[in-house]
Parts: C-alpha cells; structure tokens; sequence
C-alpha cells in the first residue's frame, strides 16, 4: 500500500498530502502492531535473556511445525522427510535442515505460488515484492502475523534503547514518495500524525534543499531516527557543515536498516546526531532478523529465524560464507534454506554483551553508490523502481556523466516495449526529467572482482567520506 498517486497526491495541497500520509499510516499501524504484535513482543522481550540451548529448543519447536505444515499444505515441500526424532535440539535442527536442498531465488521466483499453503485463504495474505539484491523483482506473501512478527524484532530493539512504543515522535528517512517531485522549495517533509511520524523525501536532498532539512530536524522533538544509512549521513553530512549538530542525549537512537552501513557512515551520523547507530539486518522475504548489540555484533533473532553459514572461508574465531535463511514465523509462505545472496561473518565465541545465541560480526549485503541529478541532489536506495518489474530479470544503473544515467536490463520473458517505458516513468519519478535515461538489453550483468553484485554504480556519485 502505497499513498503516492502519480496523479492525485501531487495535485493536494501540503494539509491534504499530510492527512493523506495519516491516512495510510493508520491503517498500516493497525496491521502491523496488532494484538499478536504485542503478544509476541512481550515473550520475546523475556526470551531475548534465554540460554543458547533454551533458544534452540524454541527453534526447534517452531521448525517442526513449520515442516510439518509445509509436507501437508505446501506443493513445493510436499516430499519433505519428516521432523527429526532426535532428543537434542540442536542435533534436530541440523538433521531437519541437513535433509533439505538449498533454494535458489530463481527456483523460488520461477513457481513462487508453489511455495503457497493451501490452507491459508486469500483474504489473509498480503502480497509485496522485493527487488532483491540483483535488481530483480520478487513477489513475496506474508499473513498479518508473519508481518506482526517483523515488527516484534524491530521493536524489541528499539525498546531496548528506550523508545517506548509505536507512537513515539520519530524522523523517517525511507523511499516512500511523500514529497512530490516537481516540488522545488520547502518542505521536503510530511506528517503521519497517527504514528507521529515524519518523513522527510529522499529525492530532494540537493546542497541547497539539505539546509532546510537541518533547519527542520532542529524543530522536532523526536526520540529516535529510523531509515537508510545512505539517506540519514546525507542529513549527519550537513548537520555538521552547517556547525549544527544535535545535542547529544536529544535521541536515544538512530536505528538503521535496508543498506550496509559504512564505517564512515556510522561515524558522521552519531557526530551529527548525538546518539548510537543500532543497525538491523532483515530481507523482505521475511526470513531473518539480525540486531545490533552495544558490542557493534549483530545478534540473530532466533525466535524468528534459523540462519546458516555455507562456510567458504573459516579462522579459529570465525567463519564466512554466503547465509541461507530459514523463516520460523513464515507458516503461509515457507522458504526452508533460502540463499538471500548476501555474505556473513559469523563469530565463534560468545558476544561480550552477555547475549547468548548465534551472532555475526558482519553481514555484507547490499553495497551502492548514489545517483547525482543533474541539478545535484544525490539519491540513494533506487531499487525501489524494479519492484513492480517481473518481466525484468536483472538490472543495474550505472552513471559516468552528471546528465545521464545508462540502464542495464536482462529481459524476461514478458519484456517489451511497455514495460521498458514503465521502467523508465518510475525511475523518472525519482530523479527526474532532466535526466537522460538509456535503457539497454544485455544478456548478463558483470559481478564486481569480489563476486558480488552492485545495483547502482556511479562513478560521480561515490561518497566514501
């Protein structure tokens, strides 16, 4: 659910778009912070204390569920051998998985309604899409409590930082489009007066526009900050060049997720803000949370997931490999040791926070450069504009010129002519129509020297400081 409307929104004035975004934001707090959210949130916040070996049985408790729906409802998993019988969790969990295949985001993304329970009716599922790590457009089905749970991971972590609740004054720094495009002076903001929510636009942080935004965050009695790292070290970047910091202890936190936070990043935006970073990693397809700890460790949410390592490189205190994820809370739509495509460190001994359980030292995931308009903003996190492209494969944007950007495409099946102009809107929606954009078919995207993937590079719009 989106509360952009290519024609009716921007034709609203500021009070109306506002009401507009309460609107929306109304109806997604019901749906997120219901009674099952708060059922669930008040375990977890006593099982986050639990031993390694009390998290593992809860794993295990949930996995054989899980498998068990998954051979009686789920077309896909229908030969799935039955839930070990082994006493010790831990030796269950690695049997139960151990006699399941990896799955591949292509697998998945080619017969993704075999993935469906047959017993979960329509009117409960809710479908999204993710444009994944290679630019490639994933539909995904969640029940409101496979969503709930999300959110149970998100808010254990922020009330442990001493956000309250749901409806704490907060800034949102995301890729809603709330602000219109065509808009060319403040604000670059508006309000969700049911979750006091502020979000300020993404798309407008040219080096003019960002002075505004210092001005505005400087008014807000926030309590924490929430969003992409790329967009919020904007914000930190000018904060600081305009000799305006926040005074520290104003926050309690900044809490950031959906792109890999950078060192210099975190360093810039705790300055600027005068509070922690609290990084989060999770996946659209609802299979994994990782929190941040007061070590800097990423700590696995094992109530909601089971994360693997396929070790490719290993020390005495750590091992590293690409992780397959396996969602617990995800009953209508299981993926059993699903390969996201990102790499991680996981440690070998204890956290010294105290925290038991698996923790990883790092995640390497999504690693991009901004796009810069011709008139100088600088936009970050665009994968955004393939969610809705099915027909596309895999895409890359890439930038050598100010005035231009080159659009690399591998077409599926259904790809044409309407779908590429379709492309080529949304991504105007963003950057806008000064822009050049070229959009080109090839049969494969070349991966970085590392192996890895990267969405969006450009080589005028790198920040590396």
């Amino acid at each position: 659910m989106s509360v952009y409307n290519d024609i009716l929104y921007p034709a609203l004035p500021v009070f109306a778009q506002n009401i507009a975004c309460s609107a929306v934001g109304a109806v997604r707090f019901r749906s997120r912070f219901s009674s099952h959210f708060k059922r669930v949130l008040k375990y977890w916040e006593r099982s986050v204390d639990f031993s390694t070996e009390e998290l593992h049985l809860l794993q295990r408790n949930r996995l054989d569920h899980l498998i068990s729906r998954a051979r009686d409802h789920v077309p896909y998993y229908r030969d799935l051998s039955p839930p070990s019988t082994a006493k010790d969790p831990k030796q269950a969990i690695e049997e139960n998985l151990s006699s399941i295949p990896p799955l591949e985001k292509r697998e998945y993304r080619d017969q993704s309604e075999a993935f469906l329970a047959r017993d979960v009716g329509n009117g409960r599922l809710h479908r999204v899409r993710t444009s994944g790590t290679t630019g490639t457009a994933i539909p995904i089905w969640h029940t409101p409590q496979t969503l709930a749970e999300e959110y149970a991971t998100v808010w254990r972590l922020r009330r442990s930082c001493g956000v309250e609740g749901p409806s704490t004054e907060n800034m949102t720094f995301s890729g809603n489009i709330v602000v219109p495009f065509s808009q060319s002076s403040p604000p670059y903001w508006r309000y969700n007066a049911f979750a006091k929510q502020h979000f300020f636009s993404i798309y407008h942080m040219g080096p003019a526009n960002l002075r505004a935004y210092v001005d505005k965050v400087h008014t807000i009695d926030a309590k924490y900050v929430q969003g992409y790292p790329s967009s919020i070290h904007l914000v930190a970047r000018a904060l600081l060049e305009s000799g305006k910091p926040l005074e520290p202890g104003r926050l309690n936190a900044v809490f950031t997720s959906s792109e890999t936070l950078l060192s210099f990043q975190r360093a810039t935006i705790e300055e600027a803000f005068g509070a922690p970073i609290r990084d989060r990693y999770g996946v659209s397809e609802f299979g994994v949370s990782m929190t941040e700890c007061g070590q800097g460790n990423l700590h696995v949410d094992m109530e909601f997931g089971i994360v693997e390592v396929d070790v490719t490189e290993e020390t005495e205190t750590s091992e590293t490999g690409p992780l397959l994820i396996t969602g617990l809370a995800h009953s209508a739509m299981p993926l059993l040791r699903y390969k996201i495509g990102d790499v991680g460190t996981r440690s070998k001994t204890p956290c010294p926070c105290g925290r038991a359980g698996d923790v990883f030292l790092q995640v390497d995931g999504r690693v991009e450069d901004y796009i810069m308009t011709p008139d100088g903003r600088l936009v970050g996190r665009l994968d955004h504009v393939f969610k809705e492209q099915l027909a596309i494969d895999e895409a890359q944007i890439v930038q050598e010129r100010r005035d231009a950007i080159k659009v690399f495409v591998v077409p599926g099946q259904n790809f044409d002519d309407t779908e590429s102009r379709r492309l080529e809107r949304s991504i105007r929606s963003r950057l806008g129509s000064d822009i050049n954009i070229e959009i080109v078919a090839v049969s494969t995207i070349a991966r970085e020297p590392n192996g890895k993937f990267r969405a969006v590079k450009s080589s005028v719009g790198r920040i590396n400081a």
